[in-house]
């Protein structure tokens, strides 16, 4: 495994992070028991992943919590996340308390790395800073969360509308973006302005079902046609990623997706999420092979270098 630090948190986290949520769930999406979910949590670990993700909306939470308890916990890196209560809620600031407390109790730890408000659309954002975000700071005082996140909800907002309101804040300490070669607009919209204040960076999307459905690719790119934001004969080229797995260049699409996504400048560790085992292995094999080439990134930048409309979900 690779390692590198995250932002101004100063952890050292592996360069792949298994995501507990996602399509899969750790495979509780797809009809894997509960055992065979701790069994994919245990071989990340086997793998040198420190990094793992997940949520109280995944519900992967205790799944995590039984995996990790033979680990010494310093030795990992846990991040979880809650959505925005409801302002109009009798108390939202209790109730996110609460979802702390909960998330504590189904990880069976003391404290969180990284604790994030999830999910959290441009409408949301002043609300999240300015009533939830002290929230949070209080729970870092008490030593319950260590670094304080949030996370964009990158379906309805592929343009990164709150992380760059979110970027003109300086309570944040790590971020979770969006960000695959179909979508790239946060090379420009967001990294540099993460990598100038040190904001710690998980990506997700980096595959997703437009980079491992073919069919799936095909609707995405009639979608852009109709935006806008392709060349429309791109609809028309038959195997149009080919030139990324030519020669051997790379295994598959996924894993030319990957690497992509992981030697991005700005791009600390990014999330892979599976109930396979087999799967895992490969996705993590992925992500520590070399960069792409210049030149096929270059194609990319121009192929879909204008897009910022689609998640690739």
């Amino acid at each position: 495994m690779q390692y590198t630090i995250l932002g101004r948190t100063g952890l050292k986290v592996s360069v792949a992070g298994l995501g507990c949520g996602g399509h899969s769930r750790l495979g509780q999406k797809t009809g894997r028991t509960e055992q065979e979910s701790i069994e994919v949590v245990r071989q990340a670990l086997d793998l040198g992943i420190n990094l793992i993700d997940t949520a109280e909306a995944y519900g992967t939470e205790s799944i995590v919590g039984k995996a990790i308890q033979d680990v010494a916990r310093d030795q990992l890196v846990i991040s979880t996340k809650k959505l925005c209560p409801a302002r109009e809620s009798d108390d939202p600031s209790a109730e996110l308390r609460r979802g702390v407390e909960h998330s504590l109790k189904h990880l069976q730890t003391d404290y969180v790395d990284v604790f994030y408000l999830h999910g959290v659309r441009v409408e949301q954002y002043e609300y999240a800073r300015d009533t939830l975000c002290p929230v949070l700071l209080r729970l870092q005082e008490q030593g319950k969360i260590r670094f304080v996140g949030v996370t964009e909800a990158f379906i309805p907002d592929p343009q990164h509308a709150m992380a760059e309101q979110a970027l003109q804040d300086d309570c944040w300490d790590v971020m979770m973006i969006g960000f695959n070669f179909l979508n790239q607009s946060a090379r420009q919209r967001v990294f540099p302005k993460t990598q100038a204040k040190h904001i710690g960076t998980m990506g997700m999307f980096a595959v997703r079902n437009a980079l491992s459905r073919p069919d799936y690719l095909k609707k995405i790119l009639a979608e852009l046609k109709d935006k806008n934001q392709i060349d429309p004969a791109l609809c028309e080229t038959q195997n149009l990623l080919g030139f990324l797995t030519e020669n051997g260049k790379a295994g598959t699409i996924p894993e030319a997706a990957y690497r992509y996504c992981r030697h991005e400048p700005g791009m600390d560790s990014v999330l892979t999420g599976t109930g396979n085992v087999e799967h895992l292995k490969e996705n993590v094999a992925s992500l520590l092979e070399e960069p792409l080439a210049a030149a096929d990134c270059e194609r990319l930048a121009g192929l879909f270098g204008r897009v910022d409309c689609v998640s690739g979900n």
